[in-house]
């Protein structure tokens, strides 16, 4: 499945933020990690040496992946048009009949947060949940079967 291209501001700034601390400050250091291991001579049994071109070779792989991730990406911004209605960037407070509650921001892949209940628009949840407003029933199809929630409250952080 091909992944949504968008991303909140914060998201967005999140990523490259990682880019710059790796480029201009992970990669250099390790670098040098690396040249200084290499000059203490046979590197075939040098671990520092061999664990340093690995981390390395890990790095410049995030590295291409987040510049060409961030050419790729849309940031989507507020709008105050939003507002009432369940669209990308939405906080989305819900109750189910069990009177089990919870509450979801509607992310990018990228942006996908488990601890503070961050969802992908692309996971089933948020699927059923975009452009619904307050008070609205939502079916959630799952594995185990449909699931059944309530909107109590949507808001958005400007």
């Amino acid at each position: 499945m091909k992944k949504t291209n968008l991303v909140t501001p914060g998201g967005w700034n999140k990523l490259d933020q990682e880019l710059k601390y790796l480029w201009k400050e992970k990669r250099p250091q390790v670098t040098r990690a690396v040249s200084e291991a290499a000059a203490l001579g046979d590197r075939s049994e040098n671990a520092e040496y061999k664990e340093g071109k690995r981390e390395l070779r890990s790095i410049d792989r995030r590295l291409r992946f987040l510049m060409k991730r961030l050419e790729e990406l849309e940031i989507v911004h507020y709008a105050p048009s939003q507002e009432g209605k369940v669209y990308f960037g939405a906080y989305v407070e819900l109750e189910n009949d069990n009177e089990e509650q919870a509450t979801y921001r509607v992310v990018g892949p990228d942006e996908i947060d488990v601890e503070n209940n961050h969802i992908t628009i692309d996971s089933p949840m948020a699927r059923a949940l975009i452009g619904k407003e307050i008070d609205d029933e939502v079916v959630v199809k799952t594995p185990s079967g449909d699931k059944i929630w309530y909107i109590n409250n949507i808001f958005y952080k400007k």
